[in-house]
């Protein structure tokens, strides 16, 4: 059976500044997505936020890329954006980037990431959603999942992973992509991925059978608009379990925070929270950047049900395990705030090319002479 998952995400609008998704702009997606599943347009569906990103999670049975699932999303992301102009909320619309639907949300604004699947007996899948960061943002957690031993134990003990993985991984840059091969290519993989300012894992499969394991999204909006416009917010999909890394395994790399570029103004490097669904909201100097991970079984086409035909969604970051990095991720956020506009806390020349500095340097370029 050919399941396909869709995560569907979009900044439409926030309450008190850039800080989290309104309980009116969550029914809106909510009654459509109701009426599409009693329809059949969709099996079932999971709607949250990060931050302040709407996040539609949509399971059926139409494949990637499907015209009509897109439309759906991009009707529910223009509806929320018309509620939250009536409600005067920030950044309405935000990340709708184009006015006229062309059959695929790609390229529009709206960050996609979407995995088609042969179900198997058991098929646990874990769903990242990050807010104030870019696209590049899971490049360091997804290599230590499918690459480094050291992490995930089941590269060196379960013999179906020695085989390793391959990485396709994009260059934002000159819109080019590679598919390099785990552990024959680890340096390489490495050396790409660590410019996570530039390159982004866009998918990753089992090197022996090309089972897809994990797809992020790998939406630039300041390439899409040509200046910025706000932050990426990626998300991703990762498959876990008999023969890939176990779900113990896919949540270990956020037992401590890591750095990330975006944060205020997406001029910034900041520590990521792993956070609860229901601390999923942005404060500090509009951050620090949050990170939600929602877990779920594929089931005959859909999520698999509870009580009242409810999908069982379980909340991966709601538990003191990770308290640890979120203590990290407040500390760091102090370190960084101290240092003010001075690098390293701010992005280097280069990252600060789609921000609002140029404008600055425009206006002082005349004053310049020579040394």
């Amino acid at each position: 059976m050919r399941t396909t998952i869709s995560v569907i995400k979009c900044d439409v609008g926030s309450n008190v500044g850039h800080h989290v998704v309104p309980e009116p702009l969550v029914n809106v997606a909510e009654i459509s997505l109701d009426r599409a599943q009693k329809s059949g347009q969709i099996n079932n569906y999971f709607v949250f936020n990060a931050g302040d990103d709407l996040e539609l999670l949509m399971v059926h049975e139409k494949g990637e890329g499907n015209k009509e699932i897109h439309a759906l999303a991009w009707d529910i992301f223009q509806n929320a954006a018309g509620k939250a102009k009536d409600l005067k909320l920030y950044g309405a619309g935000q990340d709708l980037l184009k006015t006229a639907f062309s059959g695929n949300i790609r390229g529009m604004g709206p960050g996609v990431a979407e995995m088609e699947i042969e179900e198997r007996r058991s098929d646990p899948i874990i769903v990242f959603a990050a807010d104030k960061t870019s696209a590049g943002s899971f490049n360091y957690p997804l290599f230590r999942m499918f690459g480094d031993p050291m992490s995930t134990a089941g590269l060196v003990i379960d013999k179906s992973m020695f085989g390793g993985f391959k990485f396709e991984i994009l260059d934002s840059k000159e819109n080019t992509k590679v598919i390099l091969n785990c552990p024959a290519e680890l340096h390489e993989i490495i050396a790409l991925l660590g410019t996570s300012t530039r390159y982004t894992v866009s998918r990753v499969w089992r090197a022996e059978d090309n089972l897809v394991c994990a797809v992020t999204s790998t939406t630039k909006l300041s390439l899409i608009a040509g200046k910025y416009v706000g932050k990426d917010d990626p998300v991703a999909i990762v498959r876990a379990q008999h023969g890939l890394p176990a779900v113990g395994e896919i949540l270990v790399p956020f037992l401590h925070t890591y750095f990330v570029e975006g944060w205020m103004r997406g001029s910034h490097w900041g520590p990521l929270m792993p956070v609860s669904l229901k601390d999923s909201k942005c404060t500090v100097f509009d951050g620090p950047p949050r990170l939600v991970a929602i877990g779920f079984q594929v089931c005959n086409g859909g999520i698999s049900l509870g009580t009242m035909g409810k999908p069982l969604i379980a909340d991966m970051f709601d538990d003191p395990a990770f308290d640890m990095a979120r203590r990290e991720s407040v500390e760091m956020t102090s370190v960084f705030r101290r240092m003010g506009e001075f690098e390293p806390a701010r992005l280097s020349a280069e990252g600060m090319e789609y921000t609002t500095l140029p404008q600055i340097i425009e206006k002082l370029k005349g004053r310049f002479k020579p040394a």
